[in-house]
């Protein structure tokens, strides 16, 4: 029997709510959000650090599925950094949104007559729309003046700082870039603009805004920073991968112990430089593979199969659970790539049962993966392929399969991103978290003795 495709965004969705009703509704919305985008209407942007809103600071790809330069107003009045929604015809929970800008988007926010902002689907009104206030820590600079924001930006409602301190990959190139990843090309198209956009990041300058950050985050909002930036395959400042992040996550440490859930997103690396981050004080290692299968692998991300290979990888990331415990060991799926032209699976039921598999090699040995949903950036290869990345369906459908995953291998959510649950979760860039039942571990208790 041939699938009924729906005729329009709004039957979609209402499908999809229908067919799934243990999967929540705001889960629904957000995936198709984060896959899809939004336009923004010019009374939605930001006053970019001159107003009230936390601006989007594009804090290491640009998650936009347009370049900077056809993104009109929103180029220069920056889009709030996320977004909240409730109520509306699905009494949505408070749903938190990560900003993807698409001028062509079917979801559009605006202010209504009444002045309240609004998530419009095709005509039909969706959800209220709340903005991120600006924090007070964005409103002062550092002594060199550059910015908070684009030095220790703050993302998840404020949970998470953002610690971009090498903006470029040294995986470079068609022959070793991953397919969908825009970081160099972000970079390029900030420089272009003249906005600041620090190359790597003087660790004193870190120091810095997390010293602003502490001073001003009264209500200790912030409660993890994850240390992050582009794959070494050289050297950084005459420094290999595992002592360019080091040296960070060291500084950090020392100045601040304990303020933070300490997050490194680095490489699979060999188990003596793992053993470094844990000895500096970090606590959640993120070796992210990106795509389960093998040939898949190596077709969308060549530069980490060439520089270290699927099979090291993976076995890295088995040593790393031996250094930091398997809950602490939280890799990557950029979800929505294994159904990418031309090399991805053809079928939802293949893409789900590749990645089932995948998850299922982790959880049995209590490593607890996590998802970015992955957005068309238009400057990549699988990006300007599948302009529509991956059917909502697969997204929905990855959802109940992770749950469910979750329950055959007797695992909690992953720690450090939060309390679970719709209407509690922050993670924006999926809806994993919201998917799942409310965590009863803390915060404070993610931290292992």
């Amino acid at each position: 029997m041939t699938a009924i495709v729906p005729s329009t965004r709004t039957a979609l969705l209402e499908s999809l709510v229908e067919r799934f009703p243990d999967v929540p509704p705001e889960a629904v919305l957000k995936e198709d959000l984060l896959r899809t985008g939004i336009a923004f209407d010019e009374s939605a942007l930001s006053d970019n650090l001159d107003g009230e809103v936390k601006p989007k600071s594009y804090f290491i790809f640009s998650f936009d599925q347009k370049p900077l330069t056809e993104l009109g107003e929103a180029a220069l009045r920056r889009p709030p950094e996320e977004v909240a929604l409730t109520g509306g015809p699905y009494a949505l929970r408070r749903t938190i949104v990560s900003v993807r800008v698409n001028p062509a988007s079917p979801y559009r926010i605006a202010r209504g007559g009444d002045g309240a902002l609004g998530l419009s689907l095709e005509g039909r009104t969706l959800a209220e729309v709340a903005l991120p206030p600006m924090p007070e820590y964005y409103r002062h600079p550092l002594a060199s003046g550059k910015t908070v924001m684009e030095t220790a930006p703050t993302i998840q409602w404020g949970y998470l700082v953002y610690l971009t301190v090498l903006r470029l990959c040294q995986y470079f190139g068609a022959k070793e870039e991953c397919g969908f990843c825009d970081i160099n090309h972000n970079w390029r198209q900030h420089k272009r603009a003249g906005r600041p956009y620090t190359g790597v990041k003087p660790v004193t300058d870190v120091l810095e805004a997390l010293a602003l950050i502490d001073r001003y985050d009264t209500e200790r909002v912030s409660k993890a920073y994850t240390l992050t930036g582009g794959s070494v395959t050289s050297t950084v400042d005459g420094l290999a991968e595992a002592d360019f992040y080091g040296r960070y996550a060291r500084a950090i440490e020392e100045r601040f112990p304990g303020r933070w859930i300490g997050k490194v997103v680095a490489q699979a690396l060999p188990k003596a430089d793992v053993q470094r981050f844990r000895d500096y004080g970090i606590v959640i290692y993120h070796p992210n593979y990106e795509v389960w299968d093998r040939r898949l692998f190596s077709v969308i991300s060549p530069g980490k199969e060439r520089y270290v290979g699927r099979e090291e990888w993976h076995r890295r990331i088995l040593d790393a659970a031996e250094v930091f415990g398997p809950r602490y060991v939280i890799p990557n799926f950029v979800a929505g790539v294994e159904m990418a032209r031309p090399h991805g699976f053809a079928t939802i039921g293949e893409a789900i049962a590749s990645t089932t598999e995948g998850l299922d090699w982790f959880m049995s040995r209590g490593i607890t993966p996590r998802f970015t949903t992955w957005c068309p950036e238009p400057t990549t290869p699988l990006g300007r392929a599948n302009p529509d990345g991956a059917p909502l369906e697969y997204h929905i459908r990855l959802l109940h399969a992770y749950r469910d995953a979750l329950g055959r291998h007797g695992l909690k959510p992953p720690p450090g991103y939060g309390v679970a649950g719709a209407g509690n979760a922050v993670f924006s860039v999926s809806s994993f978290m919201d998917t799942l039942d409310p965590d009863e571990v803390t915060v404070e208790e993610a931290v292992p003795a």
